[in-house]
């Protein structure tokens, strides 16, 4: 007979992590044999856990669920490691996957698909939650001959997320009058005038 599927949960909102491990634990074929409510309370004992997944959600104290993933990766080599987040920007799925998460599913996810995607991350799938799947589609779809810099792209991006430069500068590390520059460039690169007008531009042309 196989052996059940061992999961152990990372996840901060503690009704969250109860009703995860109720709803895995039921299910014929999984074990949750751990929860912990921060990656650093896990680096403590989860490698002795010894989990084949690992259900890990993004914003968490201390260090966040992106940073662990490679800190995980390390103390238990041979674990997948499934996202479920209520983030759905493209630069945190990214930063997840090229970590070394092996799938990413919202939380708005229905139980039974985050049961599924525990056994088809643990045989060596990609599982992610639908809305997940099309932005992934949507950045390999993106125009390849964009004038545009790939700091102005992401840029353009943030601002289409509706970032004030403030925020944009924060995110990127980089200082106010280095937006206001790179900004100047995209409307001159796209020949607009507004906010408005390059986004639409951009989204029209799969620059963004």
């Amino acid at each position: 007979m196989a052996r059940n599927i061992k999961v152990s949960i990372i996840e901060d909102d503690e009704t969250l992590r109860d009703g995860y491990a109720f709803l895995i634990g039921a299910t014929e074929g999984y074990d949750v044999i751990s929860t912990y409510c921060s990656y650093d309370e896990a680096a403590k004992k989860i490698a002795a856990d010894r989990p084949d997944v690992i259900l890990l959600d993004i914003e968490l104290p201390g260090v966040n669920g992106i940073d662990a993933i490679p800190k995980l990766k390390k103390l238990l080599p041979n674990c997948y490691i499934l996202i479920l987040t209520v983030y759905e920007s493209e630069k945190q799925i990214f930063n997840a996957l090229a970590n070394g998460a092996s799938g990413y599913l919202t939380k708005n996810t229905p139980s039974t698909k985050i049961i599924e995607s525990i056994k088809e991350v643990r045989e060596g799938g990609g599982p992610m939650s639908i809305n997940i799947a099309r932005l992934v589609i949507r950045s390999f779809q993106k125009n390849q001959e964009s004038p545009l810099s790939k700091r102005e792209t992401q840029i353009l991006e943030l601002i289409g997320e509706g970032k004030s430069r403030g925020q944009i500068a924060n995110e990127l590390f980089i200082d106010l009058e280095t937006v206001r520059s790179h900004i100047k460039n995209i409307y001159l690169k796209l020949d607009v005038n507004s906010r408005a007008d390059a986004i639409k531009l951009a989204r029209q042309n799969k620059l963004i």
